[in-house]
């Protein structure tokens, strides 16, 4: 099996990419699905959270409101520090079971979708990191395009790590500043590349 990782910044088109290597064959394994999972109501990620932050991150339903968690935590360091000491755990542990998991099917390659590789040094963790990359301005055109204003992108991208810091860990480059045409053609010729080293593993 051929454990892969990979990521991207906030607005860079990783989900695009996930999508494809999904439709090709690949076993993808999110952590953004499994960060939402591990706070919904009724868990112990949830219960957490409020005991932090207070009860005012609920919305009235009980389920986290994540914009207003998300204000808190990326105006404030320590704040995102003591978030991600929380969920980053929980995380893991969800990931790691849908890894055995894909690993006693026999799944060939198994691609972890995670935001925050770079950040978090997991690097090592994986057979090949593949990072997807845009230029920062494009990062922040596309957040534009989703109805955010340039300053909470420049913020959020600012809360990540950088483009030379995810570039540090690449074993694999995605280019996705180009047309949606573009992307196909190169997620294939990864694909391809992924099955290569899939075969020898």
């Amino acid at each position: 099996m051929l454990r892969v990782g990979l990521t991207g910044g906030i607005g860079s088109g990783k989900s695009e990419v996930s999508k494809r290597l999904a439709a090709l064959g690949a076993v993808v394994v999110d952590a953004d699905q499994a960060a939402r999972a591990v706070v919904e109501p009724g868990t112990p990620g949830l219960a957490r959270i409020v005991e932090t932050f207070g009860p005012g991150v609920l919305q009235e339903d009980g389920s986290l409101d994540r914009a207003k968690l998300a204000e808190i935590v990326f105006a404030d360091e320590e704040a995102r520090g003591r978030l991600n000491a929380i969920v980053h755990p929980l995380v893991h542990e969800s990931m790691v079971a849908a890894d055995a998991a894909a690993r006693s099917r026999g799944d060939a390659v198994v691609v972890h979708d995670v935001p925050l590789l770079a950040e978090g040094g997991r690097g090592g963790q994986f057979d090949v990191v593949i990072v997807v990359d845009v230029p920062p301005e494009v990062q922040v055109e596309r957040l534009a395009g989703r109805g955010m204003p340039a300053d909470q992108a420049r913020a959020r991208m600012a809360a990540q790590a950088t483009r030379e810091q995810r570039m540090a860990v690449a074993d694999i480059v995605i280019d996705n500043s180009g047309t949606l045409d573009d992307l196909d053609r190169r997620v294939a010729e990864v694909w391809a590349d992924l099955q290569a080293r899939a075969s020898k593993s």
